[in-house]
């Protein structure tokens, strides 16, 4: 096994250590709201919203878009685990704001491995064979945070699955000071009917 395999299961065993009566929380979330937020390794949903174990669904994914299947895991939040309110939270400092479609497709082009990034731009050190596939995905990059809140709120308020009950709250994180910044726009145009 690799090193990090075995950190992972050296923390997994103190945790069940620790785990204690949580086996008996319920399915549906216990605070009936949901989040929509980045992947990034520098959010934590549990922190800065406050939530322990139980209490809310996280729906994580690049950037925190909206995308289909983001708009899927919202969906059963609701119709089948009882999610009453939604927010949607971009952050600051975020790695989507720094390529296109044009450039991702065109790196996986070159290769499937891992590329750099300097001043002057994305840069693809492997070795093909890559792959045109890249060319057929939207990769719901990002050119300003603020306007992609306001998108995917829209975007899911809109979508004709979505109860118009549920108010959509839009947020952007700032990875620097911690603080959670409300986009007016956004969640004015998530408002519950």
């Amino acid at each position: 096994m690799s090193k990090i395999v075995d950190e992972v299961l050296e923390s997994n065993r103190a945790y069940q250590a620790e785990f204690g009566d949580k086996g008996s929380l319920p399915l549906p979330p216990g605070r009936h709201f949901a989040i929509l937020t980045c992947m990034d390794a520098r959010l934590d949903p549990a922190k800065y919203a406050g939530l322990a174990e139980g209490d809310a669904h996280v729906i994580r994914n690049a950037g925190g878009r909206a995308s289909d299947d983001a708009i899927r895991s919202l969906v059963i939040s609701c119709k089948l685990l009882g999610t009453r309110e939604w927010f949607v939270i971009h952050h600051s400092d975020c790695g989507m704001e720094l390529f296109t479609n044009e450039v991702m497709s065109g790196l996986l082009q070159d290769s499937l491995e891992t590329a750099t990034i300097d001043e002057h731009g994305w840069h693809d050190h492997g070795h093909g064979p890559g792959s045109d596939e890249g060319k057929y995905i939207n990769w719901l990059t990002i050119s300003d945070q603020k306007a992609s809140v306001v998108e995917d709120v829209k975007r899911i308020r809109g979508h004709p699955l979505v109860p118009k009950a549920i108010p959509v709250h839009g947020y952007v994180y700032d990875v620097h000071t911690g603080a959670l910044i409300e986009v007016p726009e956004a969640t004015e145009a998530g408002r519950a009917a």
